[in-house]
């Protein structure tokens, strides 16, 4: 255990060094940012761009437009983004065989799997939270309404399909050769669900739906219920996922 602390340390660490949570954090920030602030100005947009007649008739924004831009950035380009800062995980590392040496000196191959899937995980919690809170603080001071009452049970589902894009992830990159190689087949995963999504029947039961359905959970408490299939599969499919990846890492020449 000592050694997986060390190593998730070092991945920590390296994310820092290279800039990679730097990135995605003043990403995620920024999306913070504008979500309320796209809500607001929304109206005076459309002033410029049509007639003051025209754009009376649109309603006022309230906060379910400023979470509207929240979950539309974050599932359109956040977790985009999310799997192109790390589609090379492992398959970097094994390139330019820096593994080589750690294992050498005892550190064992699941230890690796498992700091990278911690580190992956903290650096995603941390960023999405940041987005939230900046989010949160700014619509509550904008759109001080009650038309967004279930926050937590929007954003929970949206943490937890991250998290699984993050094993998928991880997984492609350990059978990868390269990054390209690890975002065709996290991409391929990816649309396979999105496909799926399409027949109503498995939406109940689709992790895709976690990132599709965040409105619908903010609004109304009783359908974060009705998905309560899809959340307990995506937590199976995570830790088969990561289970995945350390039976074939263990295999994989270094």
């Amino acid at each position: 255990m000592k050694n997986l602390y060390y190593f998730t340390k070092k991945e920590l660490f390296e994310s820092w060094r290279t800039s990679r949570l730097l990135i995605l954090l003043i990403i995620f920030l920024i999306f913070g940012l504008m979500n309320p602030l796209m809500a607001k100005m929304t109206p005076e947009i459309i002033k410029m761009t049509l007639n003051e007649a025209l754009a009376k008739t649109f309603p006022e924004p309230t906060s379910l437009d400023s979470w509207t831009q929240f979950y539309k950035n974050l599932t359109q380009i956040g977790l985009i983004v999310l799997a192109l800062m790390f589609s090379g995980t492992v398959s970097n590392e094994v390139s330019k065989g820096t593994l080589i040496n750690l294992v050498t000196k005892g550190l064992r191959r699941w230890s690796i799997i498992v700091g990278k899937i911690i580190s992956l995980i903290f650096q995603w919690s941390f960023c999405l939270l940041v987005c939230f809170l900046v989010t949160w603080g700014y619509t509550a001071y904008y759109f001080p309404d009650n038309k967004s009452p279930y926050l937590f049970q929007a954003v929970f589902p949206l943490w937890l399909f991250g998290l699984l894009l993050l094993s998928i992830v991880l997984l492609s990159s350990t059978i990868a050769r390269n990054n390209y190689e690890g975002l065709l087949l996290t991409g391929g995963i990816v649309i396979l669900l999105i496909l799926l999504n399409m027949f109503d029947k498995v939406k109940q039961y689709n992790p895709v739906s976690l990132a599709s359905q965040n409105l619908n959970f903010l609004q109304n408490a009783s359908a974060f219920k009705d998905y309560a299939p899809a959340m307990i599969l995506s937590s199976f499919l995570f830790l088969a996922v990561l289970l995945l990846s350390v039976f074939i890492f263990n295999r994989k020449k270094l």
